[in-house]
């Protein structure tokens, strides 16, 4: 069955699932689409009227984590550790990576520093607490092994470099096993790949256009 990856260009969650297609080498297509102004189609495919979607064959899967998880039950490799305790705490720990995602909308549309500055300390705290979760050696989540919660977390990273070279100090809220994650995960070419070319200036001038504070002030 053909996979189709429903996605709109900037989306996170969508990266999710084509850096997990990526790493698993699995034929696909891309269809991107405005979320501004969906074709006719997508509200009839999408129940939440988001992206991203994945139709394999005449079937639709939305959310990003059940597409995640398809993906890694049909297609080898396994991204998900074989241990159900471990599995569940990789689990765990990509639900804490989605809600950094949603911190992080928040922050780049923050209209004023009051609240850009509230949403810095949650971003800190919330790192803090991940900080000693990472496995010490690295150079992954768990190790040496690139799992699903990696693929969860890379979309962040991503998004925060940019953040970190328009305000330098957001580049400071990440600890040493969080910074080379980092770094380790943006180099991997899975995640390299899963955006479009010109991600960066599109996701620089797509957030601008929403008159947040941080990018009055970056720069």
């Amino acid at each position: 069955m053909g996979l189709e990856l429903v996605s709109f260009v900037l989306c996170p969650y969508v990266q999710r699932a084509a850096i997990v297609l990526r790493e698993k080498n699995v034929p696909h297509e891309i269809t991107y689409i405005d979320l501004a102004d969906p074709p006719d189609w997508f509200d009839r495919i999408s129940p939440f009227g988001k992206v991203p979607l994945l139709r394999v064959g005449d079937e639709t899967l939305f959310e990003s984590s059940i597409i995640c998880e398809y993906l890694d039950e049909v297609h080898p490799p396994r991204l998900h550790p074989g241990d159900a305790l471990e599995r569940a705490r990789h689990r765990a720990w990509a639900e804490f990576g989605a809600s950094l995602l949603v911190d992080q909308y928040e922050l780049v549309t923050a209209r004023t520093e009051g609240r850009y500055r509230d949403k810095v300390d949650v971003l800190r705290g919330k790192l803090d607490r991940l900080e000693g979760e990472l496995d010490p050696v690295g150079p992954y989540f768990s190790g040496a092994a690139f799992r699903l919660v990696d693929a969860a977390f890379a979309p962040f990273f991503m998004r925060h470099a940019i953040l970190a070279w328009l305000r330098p100090e957001l580049g400071e809220l990440l600890h040493p096993r969080a910074r080379t994650w980092s770094h380790n995960l943006l180099g991997r070419p899975s995640v390299e790949g899963s955006v479009v070319a010109d991600f960066r200036p599109r996701y620089l001038e797509h957030f601008e256009d929403k008159g947040g504070w941080l990018f009055k002030q970056g720069g």
